[in-house]
């Protein structure tokens, strides 16, 4: 026989579950925190140049292009406003 929610398994009428406290839910929630911090892992020193090496290398391609296409697009509107050029 399956549990509804009106009774339980022998036809008594089941309490409503109640929620845990705020102090409860707050340790479940550092606990599972902690837990997830002791899952991560830091990169050697030698990864952690490799990344950053990348990373700043694309900036500045990113850096370079976006400056190229506001160079172009600011002289394609003088040209078109007739401002010079």
């Amino acid at each position: 026989m399956t549990e509804t929610r009106a009774g339980g398994a022998h036809g008594a009428p089941s309490r409503p579950q109640r929620r845990p406290g705020l102090l409860a839910r707050l340790s479940l929630f550092l606990r599972q925190v902690v837990a997830e911090l002791k899952k991560v892992v830091r990169p050697t020193r030698d990864e952690l140049v490799t990344y950053t090496s990348v990373v700043l290398v694309f900036v500045v391609v990113v850096m370079v292009y976006v400056s190229l296409l506001d160079l172009g697009f600011g002289r394609l509107v003088l040209w078109v406003l007739g401002g010079g050029g």
